[in-house]
């Protein structure tokens, strides 16, 4: 992986406090879980399809709907963009919110056809800005969406933010519980390195802490997290 040489040297590429906090956490939970290689798909299209059906739902289920539509052979702009909604949302069902999820599959295949003649390597090598602002022209995107496609999909530098990355940094003092997604966003890429390995495997250890630690009812004495951070939560104390 062209990002391992990066993230080794991390310490020295950063030069802030909260960079230094940053590079800590990344070391701690890389540490405990070991690389997550995120993210599990084999093609860029089956990444951006993952990101639409993960919406409100575990990936287990995403990966049932994903496999209804390999194996019929539908993981394709060509194949997905014709075919009728209700089929559509039959073959991913497993997902939940079947309906809702295929509209927006539907929209996302639609900007693919219509803004780059349904040619994925077109849609990928567009500049970043570009393509973001695209991708939240499409309705049943959001920023959490887009910068998944544009981080595990396109390789760009970008981080993602989702409800664990809020929940954990704000139980540890890093944020405000009231910061938004592009403030939250800007506190890892203004003080960590771009580099879109770094931020995936980031993200992706991130997701694993909240959901095997930093829960509603979080697990605190036995997170690697625990003492990690300003103000540790009161239950690690």
């Amino acid at each position: 992986m062209e990002g391992k040489g990066a993230m080794s040297n991390l310490k020295s590429e950063v030069h802030s406090q909260s960079g230094e906090r940053l590079v800590e956490m990344f070391d701690l939970l890389l540490n405990s879980f070991g690389p997550q290689n995120w993210w599990p798909a084999e093609t860029e299209l089956e990444m951006m399809v993952g990101a639409v059906l993960t919406q409100n739902t575990n990936w287990k289920n995403v990966e049932k709907a994903i496999q209804n539509l390999k194996g019929k052979g539908l993981l394709s702009p060509d194949a997905l963009y014709p075919l009728p909604m209700n089929e559509l949302a039959q073959e991913i069902r497993p997902a939940g919110y079947f309906n809702i999820k295929a509209k927006r599959l539907k929209n996302l295949m639609q900007f693919i056809m219509e803004q780059y003649e349904g040619d994925l390597s077109l849609f990928l090598k567009d500049g970043t800005q570009t393509l973001r602002e695209g991708l939240l022209s499409v309705k049943g995107v959001g920023p959490e969406t887009a910068d998944s496609i544009l981080l595990y999909a396109a390789c760009r530098p970008i981080f993602v933010i989702d409800t664990y990355t809020h929940r954990i940094l704000s139980r540890h003092g890093m944020i405000e519980e009231e910061a938004s997604y592009y403030e939250l966003q800007e506190l890892f890429m203004d003080h960590l390195p771009d580099n879109a390995d770094l931020f995936g495997e980031f993200h992706a250890l991130i997701v694993r802490a909240g959901k095997d630690y930093c829960r509603k009812n979080p697990l605190c004495s036995q997170c690697p997290l625990e003492k990690w951070g300003p103000n540790p939560p009161r239950c690690a104390r």
